[in-house]
């Protein structure tokens, strides 16, 4: 017992050893670069609304076209739209209602979805028939399946209530990697530009930097007090925003190993469920517990809009690949399409 007490005070020292080094060289902050900057006021309105789910929206994903996109419900039902005219491409009744999170794949190929039945459901839309099915069900997780990301047709990335993420063979049906490294459920992933490194946020109130090529963890970011619900990279590829049950957004630097900035405020007191850079990073756009979508100044840490349209929590977003839409997913059963 004596020598656990030992290797515990050792490694909180060194903990402490490196927020001090952290300290000593973050030498400014946005707010202090930026406050001869203007706060960007937006001017975002409802253009379409995506009426099919018959119950609460639980995840949403664009596909790289910036037209279609796919959305998972607790209804039992994972649904392609055309955003452009709001109509239901493909809907696909799923084995499991209890889903948590969706994908459509770079190529527009397959979307994929899981959630409490541990699994990762893959679909081909491009059937030679013209059904859409199941072309896979990826099972290794002993937990449920928080989040999941395709690379290409042949590779997706997992994150599990078991602790851990998981790089797939879809051919195979293989896990290829186990990463880990997270002490708490991993809830949300996201993937890097160059689809080499991504990073996951956790219910043990971290973030990790991960390259996909070597399965290892190469940082971990703190300064949440409270489980980590969704994590975004910038176009750039070099930051990358969090939102917390703690009430705040934080954005963080992998170059500098620092965080960069705060969001929040007095009077935003409940969870954050999903985040997303606009295109140029200079908005963040934060789903929260109480039904508002707050557009953040990434500058200087001010809102510059609140979109109130939605009657129940936004649990999902994201913003297309064109920069020109958010789309908001709502447990009111409804997604909307802003710009």
């Amino acid at each position: 017992m004596a020598g656990d007490a030992d290797l515990t005070a050792e490694a909180n020292q060194l903990k402490q050893k490196i927020k001090d080094a952290r300290k000593e060289v973050c030498d400014t902050d946005l707010v202090n670069e930026c406050g001869n900057v203007e706060v960007l006021k937006l001017a975002i309105r409802v253009r379409k609304t995506l009426r099919g789910h018959l119950s609460k929206v639980y995840a949403m994903d664009w596909a790289t076209d910036s037209r279609h996109l796919v959305s998972a419900s607790q209804d039992g039902k994972l649904i392609v739209w055309d955003a452009y005219t709001a109509n239901k491409v493909h809907a696909i009744p799923l084995r499991s209602s209890w889903v948590m999170t969706c994908t459509y794949a770079p190529s527009g190929n397959f979307v994929a979805c899981g959630g409490l039945d541990n699994l990762c459901s893959i679909y081909n839309l491009k059937t030679k028939e013209g059904n859409v099915r199941v072309t896979r069900e990826l099972a290794g997780h002993n937990g449920y399946l928080s989040c999941c990301r395709f690379l290409s047709d042949k590779q997706i990335l997992t994150s599990s209530g078991d602790t851990t993420c998981a790089l797939w063979d879809i051919e195979t049906g293989q896990q290829t990697t186990t990463l880990t490294g997270h002490e708490g459920d991993v809830n949300c992933i996201s993937l890097a530009p160059d689809m080499n490194t991504f990073i996951s946020g956790s219910c043990d109130t971290t973030t990790k930097l991960w390259d996909i090529r070597d399965g290892m963890s190469n940082q971990t970011f703190h300064g949440h007090e409270l489980d980590i619900n969704s994590i975004a990279f910038m176009s750039n590829g070099l930051n990358f925003a969090t939102g917390s049950d703690d009430a705040t957004c934080r954005m963080f630097d992998i170059r500098s190993d620092q965080q960069l900035g705060c969001y929040t405020g007095e009077s935003i007191v409940c969870g954050i469920t999903s985040v997303a850079f606009s295109k140029s990073g200079r908005i963040l756009f934060a789903g929260y517990d109480d039904y508002n979508c707050h557009c953040w100044d990434v500058l200087r840490q001010e809102r510059s809009a609140q979109l109130m349209s939605h009657e129940n929590r936004v649990s999902c977003l994201g913003v297309n690949e064109d920069g020109m839409a958010l789309c908001t997913g709502s447990w009111d059963s409804f997604l909307k399409i802003w710009n």
